[in-house]
């Protein structure tokens, strides 16, 4: 059985300039397109872009603060990447024993 992944979820965390803003927010609470900015090599603007991604797929949520936004990481939907994560590494898991199994059954058979 293979198991339910959501695409946009693991396509919005597997690029690193979200994974970055994504570590700077669980360290810092929340923070704003400027602040995040401030600690990365990219533009506001770009931060800003990839908030956006984070936000359409629920990863954070938005609160205004003034003329700006400021992003909090959703433990929830995190919660639930994580544990797509460890069901998908658990069924990798399963394929990698059996294609072992088949492996060592190959080379017994060929000693025989």
């Amino acid at each position: 059985m293979t198991p339910v992944v959501d695409d946009d979820l693991w396509s919005a965390i597997g690029e690193p300039t979200r994974r970055r803003i994504l570590d700077l927010l669980l360290a810092d609470g929340d923070g704003t397109a400027t602040s995040l900015s401030e600690q990365m090599p990219v533009t506001r603007q770009a931060v800003a872009k990839h908030l956006g991604v984070l936000d359409r797929v629920g990863l954070v949520r938005v609160t205004p603060a003034g003329r700006e936004m400021r992003y909090r990481v959703d433990d929830a939907q995190l919660a639930r990447a994580v544990a797509q994560l460890s069901t998908v590494g658990a069924t990798w898991d399963a394929r990698l024993r059996r294609i072992k199994q088949i492996a060592e059954a190959i080379q017994r058979s060929q000693k025989q």
